[in-house]
């Protein structure tokens, strides 16, 4: 027989008390899932894709870095060196023809890993009227409705409740899409987070929420910023499923995009997913990144660095070295041209001031 509520005042019964249910699914489902099947069965030909387009987004972001060095981009200059994997492994899970995507200032990797062109990319971050948002977004603020990315956003945490509504738009005209939106371990402790969690949970809309961990957000430690470091278990109050994945394996990071997408993609509602990374260089290109010793870096570099594990794996199913130092030359050569067509365009038009200032049409 099911417990009754009793009144303490009058000893009175009440409404029929049952114990709580985890109705049809389990909050750890999907992490069992993954621990079951950790890697994606990646042929050479696939990983050696995903090698290339590590390698694109590294050789970008070096190059960017000389480029601020020498006074070519101004501002905010945020690198994602060291996360390659995560952008790479997620993104080659979507469909580029319905599914957005949305993060925040730490932007160029998730572009690049959509196909976007690195020329409008480069041109961009030196403020060129060939730039993706016409030179006047910088690295901080670009945007593509074509290639379906909606940001690089510069307030903390943003772009969690505006991918919440991109998601919704998704559900709304029913085009099968799902959005992704990013955010990092500083911005999961931002109140709209959790709002965006709630109502993407009771509307179940078509979104995976993705927790890019590099341990330090600005440059505290996760450990000294966050009750609860385990950012996976942070949608258990809105019955969200979380995952927990190696953001340094580019194979791991796959295999989970492929399970978070075939739940939500069944309608089922939103995932947490917690990518576990690192940065190399410091918060932007302005922090001498003080708070961690070199020696910490370097070890992750040695131990854990994302390109050259994928390096090694395809040495072992027969790619030689020779073809991997000559794909490399290939990047490196993309990448020079893409500074060049960067550097040689004109800046904006005094009169692109006035524009794409209010929007016109809705």
């Amino acid at each position: 027989m099911p417990k009754t509520k009793t009144d303490a005042a009058s000893g009175t019964t009440d409404t029929p008390v049952t114990p709580a249910t985890q109705d049809d699914f389990d909050l750890g489902s999907l992490q069992q899932a993954l621990e079951g099947d950790k890697r994606y069965k990646a042929d050479k030909e696939e990983l050696l894709k995903l090698y290339e387009q590590m390698l694109l987004i590294r050789r970008f972001e070096e190059k960017a870095g000389q480029l601020y060095g020498l006074g070519l981009i101004g501002g905010f200059c945020h690198l994602y060196i060291g996360q390659e994997a995560v952008a790479v492994g997620l993104q080659s899970a979507l469909d580029g023809d319905k599914d957005s995507v949305i993060t925040g200032y730490r932007d160029h990797g998730h572009m690049l890993a959509y196909g976007i062109d690195p020329k409008v990319i480069m041109a961009e971050l030196t403020g060129r009227a060939a730039g993706i948002s016409k030179g006047k977004g910088g690295s901080m603020h670009m945007f593509s409705v074509e290639h379906k990315f909606y940001g690089g956003h510069g307030i903390v945490g943003a772009q969690v409740p505006l991918g919440a509504g991109l998601a919704f738009a998704h559900k709304y005209n029913e085009d099968g899409g799902v959005a992704m939106s990013y955010f990092g371990d500083g911005a999961a402790n931002q109140g709209q987070v959790y709002e965006a969690f709630n109502m993407a949970a009771l509307w179940k809309l078509p979104i995976i929420f993705v927790i890019e961990n590099n341990q330090y957000a600005m440059g505290t430690a996760v450990n000294r910023s966050s009750a609860e470091t385990h950012f996976h278990r942070r949608g258990s109050a809105f019955r969200i499923p979380g995952m927990q994945v190696d953001g340094m394996d580019v194979l791991e990071v796959r295999k989970a995009a492929e399970i978070a997408l075939e739940y939500v993609r069944a309608g089922n509602g939103p995932v947490l997913m917690e990518l576990n990374t690192y940065r190399y260089r410091g918060h932007s290109m302005s922090d001498p990144a003080k708070y961690r010793s070199r020696e910490e870096v370097q070890g992750v570099r040695d131990k854990r660095d994302p390109i050259e594990h994928a390096k090694a794996e395809l040495v072992e199913l027969g790619m030689s070295e020779d073809t991997l130092k000559d794909l490399d030359k290939t990047v490196r050569k993309q990448i020079s041209e893409a500074a060049d067509f960067a550097e040689s365009s004109p800046e904006p038009e005094m009169s692109e001031l006035y524009t794409d200032v209010l929007v016109e049409r809705y």
